[in-house]
């Protein structure tokens, strides 16, 4: 399957959300107490639209045969001057395996360069050897800084941070 990246408009809320739910249900939830997982389910679904009015970062979508499955969210780091910062990378897992995240990756780095990025970072959880993977394989390494992020259960989780050229 031939896959296309491409920036998100104004119509593409109901899709991220989908794509965002999805993914996070099978890598994420089972983190969490059940019902506060469903709530964060519920809460992906519909955040985008806003997300998409705000207009303070890049979205990006993967498609394959027309279809979205992918997003990438990036922009200027907050902590770390001078590099942008990775803030959502999912794909849904119907097409995990397909390669689309590579595609998606291949792509957001590219528009970091083309905005004069040089070095990108982003964190992950700790406990998601996945995802920890795919990053690694993208080329990007930890910069041995961890923190820990509370979703909002108080039961807050370890992330570890990557970096990387652009």
């Amino acid at each position: 399957m031939k896959f296309t990246t491409r920036r998100a408009g104004p119509g593409d809320g109901d899709v991220l959300g989908e794509i965002h739910a999805a993914a996070w249900e099978a890598a994420y939830a089972p983190f969490f107490d059940p019902v506060f997982a469903a709530n964060g389910i519920t809460s992906r679904r519909t955040r985008w639209h806003a997300r998409l009015a705000q207009q303070d970062s890049t979205i990006l979508l993967a498609e394959g045969d027309g279809r979205p499955v992918a997003m990438s969210v990036h922009r200027s780091s907050s902590t770390r001057p001078g590099l942008a910062e990775i803030l959502s990378f999912y794909s849904h897992p119907d097409s995990w395996g397909t390669g689309v995240a590579a595609v998606l990756m291949t792509g957001t780095l590219r528009h970091l360069r083309a905005d004069g990025v040089t070095r990108a970072h982003l964190w992950t959880l700790r406990d998601t050897p996945q995802s920890r993977r795919f990053y690694t394989k993208a080329g990007f390494t930890e910069s041995g800084a961890t923190r820990t992020h509370d979703f909002g259960d108080g039961n807050p989780l370890v992330q570890v941070e990557y970096e990387r050229g652009c």
